[in-house]
């Protein structure tokens, strides 16, 4: 351990000894004001400290909010951001938090769907990670280590300054933040080739609930096994990850087309939930289903968008396309080879040539109202399955489906590999989707329900005992749990960990046995704190 943070233990737990007095004769967030106050810190945080009575504590409130539920004048306030800018930053917030009382929320980039990050209903504290964004990339070795406030786009775009024949595999949207992304699973296009994000972490640096800084030896197998999946806010604040990078060729080809069902999409995506997940493993194709308009004034109709890489040149992929899947009509026109960091631009749904300058953009202010909301798919859905979802879609109007590919090395890696269950046995992953940019609690309910109401009759159709759903894709539709009590907890954290969530709750009660990292979906510690 550094010297430097001995000593910040040091001053961290004289504050530990403070008079219970002293935690309740003034209110939480004066209390966890002076506690930070009185850490000897070698970078100063009085700069990094922001209240509601600070002029610019909206404006940094607001810059990671990904979704306009939650920036709302009804929607609770934090007592306290720190926008931390050095690790000791991290470790005082997270012991002064514990010291007084107060909730805490970790956000690095703010994509979680539910607001979890930013949001609670009692009084709590914002450790905001988006300045701790270092990236360090290891061509040599085929490693990097970057900082958990990095976004997706800035270490894409470090990896392809280094080498062109090297990626990392993790989500397909730049603005990610690091730090819950991997620790959720980390879904995106290399999936098939090489697994999720989680399956090439081989080291991490996380601040526990005693403010220690661990890494992987440190902090032991087991922790280690929990954060790559298991959600990393429910057993400390990760501050970096080391990954394994992967190989890619100099050129891949996209794709990017449409058919109606004018066109024939109920065949093609027929076919498509059929062959999809044997296809070789560097082909990606998923399919985003919604409603548009049809042909006459007034009518409705289904388009599927397909979208998809292959880690190789055009030609190979219109020959391997025409025999898998003749439905589609693959043609040499639909296809477009570019470089893999010109494709994460591609995905990023950017005209094409733009400059991959465009990564390292970050967005200041939430655009849209959404609702997102996740299943898996074990058999291939036929014709008039199809019909009948169509039905649903047409009649709701406003809700999508992104339906993400399987297979491949999924299922190779074993379910308990690490805490990221979601293997082999899944043809496909859903995404419902729904946008709306109306304001007001009438709105917001009608688009909810219609999101509810879509993926209530996609049930014939997917995952069952448990109806399994995607961390990353934050519902708390699916069950929330108060103060961390385990059968409240056991009824989502079955659906989004399976067999692993007993494993998980067992890490949990070892490392965190207060709880004091908790949030409405969290990793519960056992009743009676028996591992």
């Amino acid at each position: 351990m550094k010297t430097s943070t001995i000593a910040l233990l040091l001053s961290l737990s004289s504050i530990l000894f403070f008079p219970v007095s002293w935690a309740t004769s003034n209110s939480v967030q004066d209390n966890f004001i002076k506690c930070l106050d009185k850490v000897s810190l070698s970078q100063p945080i009085s700069a990094e400290i922001y209240t509601p009575n600070n002029s610019s504590f909206g404006t940094v409130l607001q810059s990671y909010k990904r979704n306009r539920r939650f920036d709302t004048p009804t929607t609770p306030k934090p007592a306290v951001i720190v926008t931390a800018t050095h690790e000791s930053h991290v470790q005082a917030t997270v012991v002064c938090a514990k010291k007084v009382g107060i909730e805490l929320r970790i956000r690095s980039g703010g994509h979680d769907y539910e607001g979890v990050s930013y949001v609670s209903q009692v009084p709590f504290v914002i450790l905001e990670m988006s300045n701790l964004r270092s990236i360090e990339i290891d061509i040599k070795n085929e490693t990097a280590w970057f900082q958990a406030g990095a976004i997706l786009g800035e270490i894409y775009y470090e990896i392809a300054k280094k080498s062109k024949y090297h990626a990392f595999a993790a989500g397909v949207c730049p603005g990610l933040g690091a730090g819950g992304h991997i620790s959720g699973g980390g879904y995106g296009n290399l999936l098939r080739k090489y697994g999720v994000a989680t399956d090439h972490v081989v080291d991490a640096q996380i601040v526990d609930a005693k403010g220690r800084i661990l890494d992987r030896k440190s902090m032991g197998e087991d922790l280690f096994w929990a954060l790559r999946g298991g959600g990393a806010s429910s057993f400390g604040v990760i501050l970096s990850w080391k990954v394994k990078l992967v190989r890619v060729p100099a050129t891949v080809t996209v794709f990017k087309v449409n058919r109606t069902l004018g066109q024939g999409a109920t065949d093609i995506v027929a076919q498509w939930t059929q062959v999809v997940d044997k296809l070789p493993k560097e082909v990606f194709m998923r399919v985003w289903v919604k409603t548009v308009n049809g042909s006459h004034q007034g009518e409705k109709t289904i388009q599927a968008l397909f979208v998809g890489m292959f880690l190789g040149g055009a030609q190979e992929l219109v020959v391997l396309m025409n025999e898998r899947l003749p439905k589609f009509g693959f043609q040499q026109s639909d296809a477009i080879e570019m470089s893999w960091i010109e494709s994460v631009v591609f995905w990023a749904d950017k005209p094409l040539g733009t400059p991959i300058e465009v990564l390292l953009e970050r967005a200041t202010k939430p655009a849209i109202f959404l609702k997102r909301k996740s299943d898996y798919v074990k058999e291939p859905i036929s014709n008039a399955g199809l019909e009948a979802i169509w039905k649903t879609m047409i009649e709701l109007e406003d809700v999508a489906m992104l339906w993400n590919p399987y297979g491949g090395v999924m299922n190779e890696i074993s379910e308990n590999k690490t805490a990221f269950p979601h293997r082999a046995g899944n043809i496909f992953k859903i995404q419902y989707a729904t946008n709306w940019m109306v304001e007001g609690i009438e709105a917001t309910n009608l688009y909810l329900n219609k999101t509810r109401k879509l993926f209530e009759a996609m049930t014939p159709y997917v995952s069952k005992n448990p109806r399994e759903a995607f961390l990353n894709y934050r519902d708390l539709d699916i069950g929330t749990s108060s103060n961390g009590n385990y059968e409240e907890a056991k009824v989502y954290g079955i659906k989004y960990f399976k067999g692993n969530f007993d494993r998980l709750v067992r890490v949990k009660t070892n490392v965190d046995p207060d709880n004091f990292f908790r949030n409405e979906q969290s990793i519960p510690t056992l009743p009676s704190r028996k591992l």
